[in-house]
């Protein structure tokens, strides 16, 4: 087990590793449409990988994901909490855009989402597991159904051992088991049915560990009985569990002859919480805009086109996931601002450079909470039991006049190397290729580069309120 000051020595490490030549050549371009499958851990920091030299955790699966696929070393969830990420992977735009300015907003009917767009191009559909985008009711506007999946196994929200699950937006029914093989063998299911339809296949699998309140099968929990705090002894069984679901995935579609046209792509919705203890030494947690909070594990394996293993530096976030999916597949984005990029040359080992900046903010959703919500409240309720309450309240507000001024809320505007982080009158600036724990602001140093970051960002931000506002619709 390496010490503390080896798992940082590793991380440190990591950014000088070679970075392979991995180009699609046309031998390795695949003969028909890929199947995608996109996955993502709730609530997994950067760190918690056993790659990075973390000096507790297991994670073999992954391990071996990294080693032979695209490992991202610089991959940002699209916000610092759950719902809002969510939303970015299934639009390709900023969370803000369409409401969801933290969990429980719902996603608005209005969005045009990736799964829609998949099914449109005859692609057979399926979302398993964490949701969270409002109600998986029958009659919810917005539960994965009406947002383009065939099929759906999900839950509002969190959940733990023998999680309850709606199938398609019926009552949820108490599934036995460990939670993230649950989910992993209704989408192997799902997709060897397809299989047998003959049908290329889109599935989602939103995990819902290792979310707390940390619940770990036994067995899972005593290979790490030498941690010392129950809750992250637990929550790192959680880790390895949901490793081993992935493993069977792999597995799944290995023996089903799938895994060479499988883009599989894994990553995490936000940064570690503030109460576990940090696993990189990252400035800040889940619920800010500092790396600690929004820079994540990512990694993508496809067999037929990344065939040899690389890392990227270069700065992702989930907002790209929609955009790059939609140009392998020669599929046109929709007539509104996206906020993310096409991937693909880097996919295909040709960018190391991003051309676009990455915009955050932390939209001070209270000021909106007097404005009339869009949906009816006998819809806000959902369907499951969370966190010891009969019901959630989902909120959204329906193309409300934006109330705010000067842009207020934390906000960040990523440059490649460069890092711009305000809030309010305070402004840091960050070289993250050299401090990527955030230690020295470089504001004063170089006005010029705050200056020009600064006006980028309040411009893409009038950009986000005008969305808010309705008039991309």
């Amino acid at each position: 087990m390496q010490s503390r000051r080896e798992f940082l020595g590793t991380l440190g490490l990591s950014a000088a590793y070679l970075v392979l030549n991995g180009s699609l050549k046309g031998a390795d371009r695949p003969a028909r449409r890929p199947n995608i499958i996109l996955c993502m851990a709730d609530d997994q920091g950067w760190g918690e990988m056993g790659y990075y030299g973390h000096p507790a955790l297991k994670t073999p699966v992954f391990d071996e994901m990294a080693a032979n696929g695209l490992r991202f070393d610089r991959f940002y969830s699209g916000a610092p909490v759950c719902s809002p990420t969510r939303a970015s992977v299934m639009t390709g735009r900023h969370p803000n855009r369409s409401g969801v300015f933290l969990w429980n907003y719902a996603i608005r009917p209005e969005e045009v989402t990736i799964a829609q767009l998949l099914k449109k191009a005859g692609y057979r559909t399926g979302h398993f597991g964490k949701w969270h985008l409002g109600p998986v009711k029958a009659d919810s506007p917005v539960n994965p159904g009406k947002c383009g999946f065939d099929e759906y196994l999900s839950h509002d929200n969190f959940f733990e051992l023998d999680p309850p699950l709606s199938r398609n937006g019926a009552d949820p029914e108490i599934h036995k088991g460990e939670s993230s093989e649950i989910i992993v063998a209704e989408a192997m299911k799902f997709i060897k049915k397809v299989r047998e339809e003959n049908k290329p296949f889109f599935v989602v699998v939103w995990f819902g560990s290792p979310h707390g309140p940390y619940r770990a099968t036994e067995k899972d929990a005593a290979m790490y009985a030498g941690v010392d705090n129950e809750n992250r002894r637990n929550r790192y069984a959680e880790i390895t569990a949901m490793d081993r679901a992935m493993g069977q995935l792999r597995t799944g579609l290995r023996q089903s002859g799938l895994a060479r046209n499988t883009l599989l792509w894994y990553c995490s919705d936000n940064g570690i919480p503030g109460q576990m203890r940090p696993t990189a030494n990252l400035r800040g947690a889940k619920g800010n805009l500092y790396e600690g909070g929004i820079r994540v594990p990512a990694i993508i394996e496809w067999p037929a086109v990344v065939t040899r293993p690389r890392i990227s530096t270069m700065p992702c976030v989930t907002s790209d996931i929609m955009p790059t999916v939609l140009n392998l597949l020669g599929i046109e984005l929709p007539d509104r601002p996206i906020d993310g990029i096409n991937l693909r040359p880097l996919i295909e080992g040709q960018m190391t450079t991003r051309p676009r900046p990455i915009g955050f903010w932390k939209y001070p959703h209270k000021t909106q909470q007097k404005n009339r919500p869009w949906m009816d409240p006998d819809r806000l309720k959902g369907t499951t039991p969370t966190a010891n309450r009969d019901s959630i309240q989902f909120l959204n507000f329906h193309h409300p006049k934006p109330l705010t001024e000067n842009f207020p809320g934390q906000a960040a505007w990523i440059d490649n190397r460069y890092k711009l982080v305000t809030d309010g009158k305070k402004i840091e600036l960050f070289d993250i290729a050299a401090d990527p724990l955030e230690k020295k602001n470089l504001a004063k140093d170089k006005s010029g580069t705050v200056a020009g970051m600064k006006a980028q960002l309040e411009s893409w931000q009038a950009s986000v309120e005008k969305s808010l506002a309705g008039q991309d619709y």
